[in-house]
């Protein structure tokens, strides 16, 4: 039966310095590293090696993605990049410590902005420092210039629909290298969780979250891996 697993990127650079990245392009820590790496070794430990794999464009997925694979003695398999996989946009809040930012704007409109489930961060201005206008992966695409986690789902869910059910329909084993946003949209999908719920729902870094799956690509059980 076909199976999907995600991972979460490993730390980041900004995730350690505690500031909102979304779009901009961030590498590991070697914190990070390591995990990627244990995670790939756990893959190996047991004996749950994917046959396709699929990343975002960003450095701290990608990196993961290739880390766990070496790791797992699979760097040779199929593996796809979009930009539909990115983290969510945070907009005018990207760059920004996000302590800095609560104790500026308010702890409860922090709040508001990372957790909401409709309701997206300030827009980032054209020209700003972490504009991507001119970032050559993003030739072509709309860049947005806010996403709340509802716009976020709106472009991984057809994702997903079109490019990654026909690799699970045949019955392989996929692996997906994202971001905490774009894995809860994927993790709202197959569960079943409300609007509400999933905004509370934390990925960890590193963790590979296994999915059994249906023939028609219903969840039939989720759980990590390292628990099993």
């Amino acid at each position: 039966m076909p199976r999907l697993i995600l991972v979460r990127h490993g730390q980041s650079q900004w995730n350690l310095e505690n500031r909102f990245t979304g779009w901009w392009d961030v590498d590991l820590t070697p914190q990070g590293e390591a995990e990627a790496r244990a995670a790939g070794a756990l893959l190996a430990a047991k004996k749950m090696l994917p046959d396709a794999a699929f990343t975002s464009l960003q450095t701290r997925a990608i990196r993961t993605l290739h880390l766990a694979l070496e790791a797992a003695a699979r760097v040779w398999i199929p593996e796809t990049k979009d930009w539909r996989l990115n983290e969510r946009h945070y907009g005018g809040l990207t760059g920004l410590d996000k302590a800095e930012t609560a104790a500026r704007h308010g702890v409860d409109q922090v709040k508001v902005w990372r957790r909401s489930f409709d309701i997206p961060p300030p827009a980032m201005e054209a020209g700003s420092a972490f504009d991507l206008a001119s970032d050559p992966r993003y030739a072509g695409i709309a860049i947005p210039r806010s996403e709340s986690l509802k716009d976020t789902i709106a472009r991984v869910l057809p994702y997903y629909e079109a490019a990654i059910t026909p690799v699970l329909r045949s019955g392989a084993t996929v692996l997906i290298s994202a971001h905490g946003n774009s894995l809860r949209a994927l993790v709202k999908h197959l569960s079943g969780i409300s609007d509400d719920a999933i905004t509370g729902l934390e990925i960890p870094t590193g963790q590979p979250i296994v999915y059994e799956l249906a023939g028609d690509l219903s969840a039939t059980e989720r759980y990590y891996l390292a628990e099993r």
